[in-house]
């Protein structure tokens, strides 16, 4: 099937969101939520060719086995087109059957590189991917003076492939990456490996809550690491609920976002109104699902809602986005259609106000 049913009442996007554990659940309530404001504001405006845009929207609770059964389902529903996901493992099991079902697919917040096994014209992404902002991430920490990087990794193949483009490019310019292996160390012992192999900065490429907290407590207690730079990638101190557990221990321990040095006059806006529905700041992942919803009710206008016109669409999107102007091309190495220009942040929370977010790199 391929032009999708509306019964003539709305037009369908599915949405897939991590809302329950062990997902990450705040990253999946600020994806939401920029997805169902874009939703609004874009039925507010008339919908779709006088039709309104409605979400269905599927917990995928991290399980790559859900989101494949929820893109099954999504496609007999007759959605116009998939959108969502924050964890890469989901988003890559989301986006295989997607594109075997021949079903638009829009990835708002995963970054892992091989998104698709082979290049598909179904796919389309948001964020940059992982070698590109973990490359930026690297040549953070060499430009603080930090060679010697110990990595806390729990098995994923999400955290496998950062550790290679952390290996790889830090070997590339004299650093060496030790790589510590959670599934066989406590926290205590983490401490232990960072004083042998003398190591200044250690990346915490592991979930969140735990083990990333406990590990963050142990270092931070730990007279000897009293200059160790504790880093986590992958974005876990963004999170409100890092900052309710650690305290001023989670302050000072870089991450990567996707925001860009200044909001675009939309991106201010629409910040304004994240913060009324979230009663609290909006993360990076709030913005990426609003934008997500403006690309594609572009699309749906322009093109109408055959799936396979969306598809062929991909590389004529120019949409102004609240992070800048959103255009998807085919990057050397991806998979995908790769909006190629997305912003890139090193930032932390700053120990003097850890509220406050201080932006130290940007690429």
């Amino acid at each position: 099937m391929n032009t999708p049913r509306t019964d003539g009442a709305s037009v369908r996007i599915g949405a897939l969101v991590p809302l329950t554990r062990p997902g990450w659940t705040e990253a999946g309530r600020h994806l939401l939520a920029g997805l169902e404001l874009a939703v609004s504001e874009v039925n507010e405006a008339g919908g779709i060719d006088g039709c309104p845009l409605e979400l269905v929207v599927r917990d995928t609770a991290a399980d790559p086995q859900r989101a494949t059964a929820a893109v099954d389902e999504l496609a007999g529903l007759g959605v116009a087109a998939v959108a969502g996901e924050y964890h890469s493992v989901v988003a890559r099991a989301a986006a295989a059957r997607a594109d075997a079902l021949g079903l638009p697919f829009l990835c708002s917040s995963a970054v892992l590189d091989a998104l698709t096994e082979q290049p598909t014209q179904w796919v389309a992404r948001l964020p940059p991917p992982q070698s590109r902002g973990w490359r930026l991430y690297a040549d953070f920490l060499l430009g603080a003076g930090h060679s010697r990087i110990a990595v806390a990794a729990q098995p994923s193949v999400y955290w496998a492939a950062g550790t290679r483009v952390l290996r790889d490019h830090l070997a590339s310019r004299g650093g060496t990456l030790v790589e510590l292996d959670m599934s066989a160390l406590t926290p205590a012992a983490v401490c232990d490996e960072l004083v042998g192999h003398r190591a200044t900065a250690l990346l915490l490429l592991a979930g969140h809550p735990e083990p990333s907290v406990s590990i963050v407590r142990s270092v931070r207690r730990d007279q000897r690491l009293a200059e160790v730079l504790i880093g986590a990638p992958a974005g876990q101190p963004e999170s409100a609920e890092w900052a309710a557990l650690l305290g001023d221990d989670g302050a000072a321990v870089p991450f990567l976002r996707y925001l860009p040095e200044r909001l675009t006059p939309l991106g201010t806006r629409v910040e304004t109104a994240l913060r009324e529905r979230l009663a609290e700041a909006p993360s990076f992942v709030a913005f990426e699902g609003y934008d997500t919803i403006a690309v594609l009710a572009d699309v749906l206008r322009s093109h109408g809602t055959d799936r396979a016109r969306t598809a062929a669409s991909w590389p004529r999107v120019a949409v102004d986005g609240t992070r800048g102007r959103i255009r998807f091309s085919r990057v050397p190495g991806i998979s995908v259609w790769q909006w190629a220009s997305a912003p890139v942040q090193v930032v932390d929370r700053d120990p003097a106000e850890p509220d406050r977010f201080r932006v130290l790199r940007s690429g």
